[in-house]
């Protein structure tokens, strides 16, 4: 939704949170963002969520699947406000949209680009029952990114889960 944008540009401006996730941007840059997750939801038929706070109805993050061209994989990632950190809201976001992207989109595997210093995704990840697999490279302007790549299958997550 368009009322989204003044959150997730707030968001993208904060250098702690996006620290992992390509660094502060300026306003313009968040313009272009936003807009190419508006965009994979019309071209591929899915992207990331907006994470809104039931106490408060405000935008707190966006998380779900995200595979941009030349990804390493079938991704769902997640990044949250500094406020709302240390509340399980990537947990339980991401463990909704895992579900979601298997029964929806047929996935097979999801996989999650952490970077190694990342110990609080590295944490999520593991609550969501991914290990961590392989480095991992991301494409151009991340190349130089360090990354590992942390996943589960289809049939891992439905045996986690008892399904």
């Amino acid at each position: 939704m368009a009322e989204d944008f003044e959150p997730w540009a707030d968001f993208m401006a904060d250098e702690v949170a996006t620290r992992f996730i390509g660094g502060p941007q300026p306003r313009a840059v968040a313009w272009r963002g936003f807009l190419s997750v508006v965009g994979a939801w019309t071209i591929q038929g899915f992207a990331m969520f907006s994470v809104i706070e039931k106490d408060t109805g405000r935008w707190i993050g966006r998380l779900g699947p995200w595979v941009p061209e030349g990804w390493p994989g079938t991704e769902v990632g997640w990044g949250i406000v500094r406020e709302a950190w240390g509340k399980g809201y990537a947990t339980e976001g991401a463990a909704a949209a895992i579900e979601w992207a298997f029964e929806h989109l047929g996935w097979s595997e999801v996989i999650h680009s952490i970077d190694p210093q990342n110990k609080a995704s590295q944490r999520v990840a593991i609550r969501l029952g991914s290990t961590t697999r392989r480095p991992g490279r991301l494409p151009p302007p991340y190349e130089d990114d360090p990354v590992e790549i942390w996943s589960q299958t289809r049939e891992q997550w439905r045996a986690r889960k008892g399904a």
